[in-house]
């Protein structure tokens, strides 16, 4: 247990760094910006190292099943951290890695879960949905297909933490839940900076949301 606190300051530290790295170097001068990219490229894997291994580390896990989905999903998430980072435009490889990490998530919850919970809980994540869907649509162009596919695997994932945080007693369940909820809030705002319009204070609600969920889904393992 102290190790998974030692971990998680490294998650907090490590995070905030890479948080400070793009909000800083978004004010800059080109040189500057530079710099500031740099520890970006260092730190903001570098947390996700870090959750990686507060998964694999996990102190009797939930299920053997449970704990390799959740790890794997991590990693997926490590790859799609770098594509977006890139300087050069990589935004559907970061896409397609985070829809792999969706699955795995929402496989892993279901599998936990009780495939029996009734479809109308699916409802407010179908709203919410097409609410985003209708804001966005304008600005989308010809990622109106992936953009789809990828809410889609999104929604359907947090839908599934919410079933088995409902319909079971695992423990953690409440905290794959918040995960999951903070990492549509993540997207959700990442999806509105780069459809219609970046804001100063977006890379803070992106990364910190992201961050945070990310965490707690790696916490909910054991």
């Amino acid at each position: 247990m102290d190790l998974i606190i030692l971990l998680s300051v490294c998650v907090g530290i490590s995070a905030a760094l890479t948080i400070a790295a793009k909000l800083l170097g978004a004010r800059t001068t080109v040189a500057q910006r530079r710099r500031y990219k740099r520890l970006e490229y260092v730190f903001k894997p570098l947390t996700m190292v870090f959750i990686i291994a507060i998964a694999i580390l996990a102190e009797d896990p939930v299920s053997r099943t449970y704990h390799v989905l959740i790890v794997l999903g991590l990693v997926a998430s490590l790859a799609g951290d770098v594509f977006l980072m890139l300087e050069s435009d990589r935004f559907v490889q970061g896409l397609l890695s985070f829809l792999v990490a969706h699955i795995l998530y929402a496989i892993a919850f279901a599998y936990e879960g009780n495939a029996t919970a009734p479809l109308w809980y699916g409802l407010p994540f179908l709203l919410y949905g097409a609410l985003m869907l209708w804001w966005l649509w304008g600005f989308l162009g010809p990622m109106r297909g992936p953009v789809i596919v990828y809410m889609a695997a999104i929604l359907f994932m947090a839908w599934q933490a919410a079933n088995r945080w409902i319909e079971t007693d695992e423990p953690g369940t409440l905290l794959a839940l918040v995960g999951a909820y903070l990492f549509v809030a993540s997207d959700s705002v990442l999806a509105v900076e780069r459809f219609r319009g970046t804001f100063r204070s977006a890379p803070f609600w992106v990364l910190s949301t992201y961050f945070a969920a990310q965490w707690l889904i790696a916490l909910s393992v054991g």
